[in-house]
């Protein structure tokens, strides 16, 4: 008897080179229309290179309901699948070839810190004047590690992102979402203040308030004696100065 859900077809995968060409053909055909293209390009083997954009790669893992989308994904995006993809604050959009001429769409939400993290991390950024060195300079050196992966820091949970694509994959997490987030990793490694931005954090607003908790901090420490300072008693006993 035929059954209505068969749950053992094979789905045969496009071959990478027919994968390139599909996108090849279709960035030409958007240049010709005047369309605007941003596409991500990986070169080698390893996607990111940068810790931050690694971790948030690892930081996938926990998004996807089969772990063979995310494989998928990364074949994808090594192959230049990723024709599109813009960061607009909270909003990734993305176009992904498939095996179809035209790309699918995709459109995922990552939701704004509350007031209360963002001032948390405003507070674990104006530790160290190092720290602050480097958010000016756009580094992000180790010590500022905590603000990505641990809970509560810029790093979305799995209630904070949504997504949706137009492939007909019923997987929470389709093969062409796995692309585009991955593709995010690509971009912040390039530019990793776009973690702010997807949060809904203006950078530049972010650091001159951050300068201004630290001067506040050095403020309030200048007017506690130092444990340092010597008294004039001290000297005199010390060097034997009449």
């Amino acid at each position: 008897m035929s059954r209505y859900w068969n749950t053992s077809d094979n789905y045969s995968q496009i071959s990478v080179t027919e994968l390139r060409r599909k996108a090849s053909e279709t960035t030409k055909k958007a240049a010709a229309k005047g369309q605007a293209m941003a596409p991500v390009i990986v070169s080698g083997r390893q996607i990111t290179k940068s810790w931050w954009g690694t971790a948030w790669c690892k930081n996938l893992e926990q998004y996807a309901d089969y772990g063979s989308r995310l494989e998928r994904g990364k074949r994808y995006i090594r192959s230049g699948a990723l024709v599109d993809l813009k960061i607009q604050g909270g909003k990734i959009l993305a176009r992904v070839q498939g095996t179809r001429k035209t790309p699918y769409k995709v459109e995922i939400h990552i939701s704004p810190l509350s007031e209360e993290r963002c001032q948390n991390i405003i507070h674990k950024c104006s530790q160290k004047i190092e720290n602050l060195e480097a958010l000016v300079s756009g580094n992000f050196p180790d010590d500022l590690k905590e603000l990505f992966l641990s809970e509560g820091g810029l790093f979305p949970s799995p209630r904070e992102i949504s997504f949706q694509c137009s492939c007909p994959d019923w997987a929470l997490l389709c093969k062409h979402v796995a692309v585009a987030l991955y593709g995010v990793g690509v971009r912040v490694d390039e530019n990793p203040f776009l973690f702010f931005a997807l949060r809904g954090i203006n950078i530049d607003r972010f650091i001159d308030v951050t300068l201004s908790s630290k001067t506040e901090q050095m403020l309030e420490n200048a007017k506690q004696p130092s444990s340092r300072i010597i008294e004039d008693a001290d000297i005199t006993g010390l060097f034997g100065i009449l």
